[in-house]
């Protein structure tokens, strides 16, 4: 035996059956996931929100679902301390604390985020198998991730845009009021831009992505919206060949992803005009892993990033950066790239974002 494992104690019974809880625990907790994800995506706890002291016949009708599903479903809900339930008349109520945060329309919706847990969950043969012989998974085989992203940067990024965002940006609001040139970097589906857009008509706004599923879907929604002053067009980041063409960049939870994360920076500070600003919002987190030991979330950043932003870059055979590459190189790689003045902002509420606001001389 090594004298390593020599120095570790041997766990004591009391340990064992600690740890035995614990994992029960966690099935549980990820069964709870999946059906958090389910409901959100069904709209029941939209419809609970709506109609407290409900028979799971009377909330099926109001969601227009079906009645032996919604029981069940149910019956995870009140087992997980979710939902309250009145065995005598059979009825159930969303607890109202959970009311404050699962239905869609919550102001601090917390739903939308597991949806990630079956989309994760979809890969997992794929990535075994990258496990064994390297290489990664695509973007082609997470169903839904793009239609989940959008989903999330509803809450997170459009919802604060104009009021908490931009203002990051000393003057921002002001100069977009007046008309500049903004690019979204990894545009998705192009939620956040269409928000710009809407609240700026003075202003034009490019969006650039990947994926031709996604920018349809921003064009989709762009023209649904009546919005004149904006384009969305397939563009590989790694590749601009941009000239200075924009007073305002903003890098939307994308760099961490890339192929080829210092050629994407590069290549944004190429894309602003001298003096124009970049926006970039990215995982807060540290590049230290013994930093991260109390993060409220890591095991999850770091399960995300093994499953999914991770794995799409090395699928590219690129650089795998991850999503828990942190806020020391992150600040480290725009400095390389040619930005100043890196100002790290942070939001109270938020424990998974920071928004780094920087120039370009």
């Amino acid at each position: 035996m090594c004298n390593a494992c020599k120095s570790i104690p041997s766990p004591t019974d009391d340990r064992v059956n600690e740890v035995a809880m614990r994992l029960l625990t966690t099935i549980n907790e990820a069964g709870l996931a999946l059906m958090i994800s389910l409901g959100h995506r069904a709209g029941l706890f939209d419809a609970m929100a709506a109609s407290p002291n409900v028979r799971s016949d009377q909330l099926a009708k109001s969601a227009a679902l079906n009645e032996r599903y919604v029981r069940e479903w149910l019956g995870a809900m009140v087992t997980a301390d979710v939902v309250l339930y009145d065995p005598q008349d059979q009825t159930y109520t969303l607890d109202p604390a959970y009311a404050m945060v699962l239905p869609k329309g919550a102001e601090a919706n917390m739903s939308a985020m597991f949806q990630f847990v079956p989309v994760l969950a979809g890969v997992e043969t794929e990535l075994v198998n990258v496990f064994k012989h390297g290489g990664g998974v695509p973007y082609e085989s997470f169903e839904r991730f793009h239609e989940v992203m959008a989903d999330m940067s509803d809450n997170t990024v459009v919802s604060l845009l104009t009021e908490t965002i931009l203002p990051f940006a000393t003057g921002m609001n002001g100069k977009l009021e007046a008309g500049i040139d903004v690019l979204d970097a990894g545009c998705g589906r192009g939620h956040a831009l269409c928000a710009m857009a809407k609240a700026y008509p003075n202003s034009r706004f490019t969006g650039y992505d990947l994926c031709h599923d996604t920018i349809e879907a921003a064009n989709a929604t762009a023209k649904a919206q009546g919005l004149t002053n904006i384009r969305f067009e397939r563009n590989d980041l790694t590749s601009l060949g941009a000239d200075a063409d924009f007073d305002l960049v903003t890098a939307f939870d994308i760099v961490h992803d890339q192929r080829d994360p210092v050629a994407v920076l590069d290549n944004l500070h190429t894309a602003l005009r001298p003096g124009g600003t970049f926006l970039m919002q990215d995982i807060r987190a540290s590049s230290k892993l013994e930093n991260n030991l109390d993060h409220p979330i890591g095991p999850f950043l770091y399960t995300i990033s093994t499953m999914h932003c991770m794995t799409v870059s090395l699928a590219q055979n690129g650089a795998g950066l991850g999503t828990v590459w942190g806020e020391e190189l992150a600040v480290e790689m725009l400095g390389a790239a040619g930005f100043q003045n890196v100002v790290v902002n942070q939001l109270p509420h938020d424990i998974m974002n920071n928004w780094y606001v920087m120039n370009r001389a």
